[in-house]
């Protein structure tokens, strides 16, 4: 049985490549697996489940869709970039929402699960955004707003997002051991697989005498004109990571 693994896909209008990667593998190698998680960023960005109209919506949730009822279950773990992806959207896709951080099992072994920015506490800044944007009430009042408005505010934010990382020291966006220890330690020192920095790698800890691995999910990209993904996959117990093209 396979257990898939996808993050920081970034789908948008302006990237039809890399959708067309994701098309394929839904219609290809994820029929393999039994489960599907995707870990956030999903989209490029979400300004609420009732931008039905939007084509690129409607064709993801389709296609996820076939997935779940070809027999596989298809879970999502909110993003730093579709944080507001909710119930509606989950219900056209047929995919769970999972709350983060999120445990599972491996087969018998434990892992735990998470988009990945919640670990980047060295970056102050942003943690603030995001304790802000991820409040229930804060939530609900933007999305009261009429969904023109909601995209334009989004747009500028993402703007801001993008001048601000180009003035921050590469480390600080990366994910602070302390945090990584802490939820480690909280979850009974399990494996950690997560995406958000873009810096796909493995990484074996020593946490208080335990030995625990750090999966880091690649990011999908445009690259020299050529459209690119990778999912990691369980199988035979153990991880090891599939291109996609």
């Amino acid at each position: 049985m396979q257990i898939h693994f996808i993050s920081d896909l970034h789908l948008c209008a302006d990237r039809p490549a890399l959708t067309a990667v994701f098309e394929r593998y839904l219609a290809g190698p994820a029929r393999a697996a039994k489960r599907l998680y995707i870990l956030g960023d999903l989209f490029e960005y979400w300004a609420g489940d009732d931008d039905v109209d939007d084509p690129l919506a409607a064709l993801v949730a389709s296609r996820i869709k076939a997935l779940a009822e070809a027999g596989c279950n298809v879970f999502f773990m909110p993003g730093n970039r579709d944080f507001l992806l909710g119930t509606d959207f989950a219900g056209r896709a047929s995919l769970e929402i999972l709350p983060e951080p999120t445990l599972i099992m491996l087969d018998e072994q434990p892992a735990v699960l998470c988009h990945g920015d919640s670990l980047c506490t060295d970056d102050i800044a942003y943690q603030a955004f995001r304790n802000q944007v991820r409040n229930p009430a804060w939530q609900a009042q933007f999305l009261t707003q009429p969904l023109a408005v909601r995209k334009q505010i989004i747009a500028g934010v993402r703007m801001k997002s993008e001048e601000a990382k180009s003035e921050k020291a590469a480390a600080i966006m990366d994910v602070n051991t302390t945090a990584v220890t802490a939820l480690l330690r909280e979850n009974g020192f399990p494996r950690l697989i997560h995406g958000h920095t873009h810096r796909p790698a493995e990484h074996s800890l020593n946490v208080e005498g335990h030995v625990c691995e750090r999966w880091v999910l690649a990011d999908w990209r445009e690259e020299n004109g050529e459209a690119k993904g990778e999912v990691l996959v369980w199988a035979d117990g153990k991880l090891s990571r599939q291109p996609l093209y």
